[in-house]
C-alpha cells in the first residue's frame, strides 16, 4: 500500500496480500474508493485481487473506474531502445449505505405488494 491510503500498487506477491490491503484500506481511513495499479505481468494479479475482494470478502463492492494505458520505460543495462510497458488503474467502490438500504427495502416492498394482491 501506498503512502496515500486509496492506492495499491500491485507487485509480484501472492494476491491475498493485496486483497488485505484493499480491505484495510476500506475499512481504517473510511475511504469510499481504492485504486489499484499494476503493469505488465502484474495486470493479471491485478484483476484477480479485484474479482476476489469483490466476489468473496466485500459483496459491496464496485468496479467503479478501468483505465488501460502504456508506459514508455528507459532502456536496461545493455539495451538500445526503450520499452513499451501496458497499465492498468482499477477503481473500486463501495455503495452507499443509503443506496443499498433503499434498493433492498423497495424490492421487498414490491414483492410484499404483489403477495397481498395475490391473497385478496
Amino acid at each position: 500500500m501506498s503512502k496515500e491510503s486509496n492506492i495499491v500498487y500491485i507487485g509480484i506477491k501472492p494476491p491475498m496480500n493485496y486483497v488485505l490491503a484493499v480491505i484495510t484500506s476500506f475499512n481504517m481511513s473510511n475511504t469510499k474508493e481504492v485504486v489499484l495499479k499494476a503493469r505488465g505481468q502484474a495486470i493479471s494479479t491485478a484483476v484477480d485481487v479485484a474479482e476476489i475482494t469483490r466476489r468473496r470478502f466485500m459483496k459491496e463492492l464496485n468496479v467503479d473506474k478501468i483505465t488501460v494505458g502504456t508506459e514508455e520505460m528507459p532502456p536496461r543495462e545493455g539495451e538500445s531502445r526503450t520499452r513499451m510497458v501496458s497499465t492498468i488503474e482499477i477503481t473500486l467502490t463501495v455503495e452507499a449505505q443509503a443506496k443499498r438500504r433503499g434498493k433492498s427495502n423497495a424490492g421487498n416492498q414490491a414483492h410484499t405488494t404483489e403477495a397481498t394482491k395475490e391473497l385478496v
